[in-house]
């Protein structure tokens, strides 16, 4: 494998747009944006985190092998998410049930047949 030499300007400009979308991301997180602070700060962060496996890693002087394994853990990670989100999403879908009522097993005063004294006839 042949290594590949970035000028260091490279190195200096990536860093230099890393810190400038880090100081967007925390002017953006104290604008209320309602619900889309969310989605503009994981955006950044998405655009951050290419820059980062680009140019810090050399991704983007790769060939083969290297970036079908990042595209399939992409791959994996887009799968995970989208059954966590069909979990969240489809939760309303089922009426809820009335909460539990205490087990005997761990309630024995509730039977009057029951050896065990209640708390009330302990005192």
């Amino acid at each position: 494998m042949s290594e590949h030499v970035l000028p260091k300007k490279l190195y200096f400009a990536v860093f230099a747009a890393l810190t400038v979308l880090t100081a967007i991301t925390t002017a953006v997180a104290f604008i209320d944006l309602g619900p889309f602070n969310t989605v503009v700060a994981l955006v950044i962060a998405v655009f951050k985190a290419s820059l980062v496996v680009l140019f810090f890693m050399h991704l983007k002087y790769q060939t083969g092998m290297t970036r079908v394994v990042i595209l399939a853990a992409l791959l994996w990670l887009a799968v995970l998410i989208g059954i966590t989100m069909s979990d969240v999403f489809t939760r309303h879908w089922t009426q809820r049930g009335s909460p539990w009522e205490r087990s005997s097993v761990l309630s024995p005063y509730r039977h009057a047949g029951s050896t065990a004294l209640r708390l009330q006839d302990r005192v």
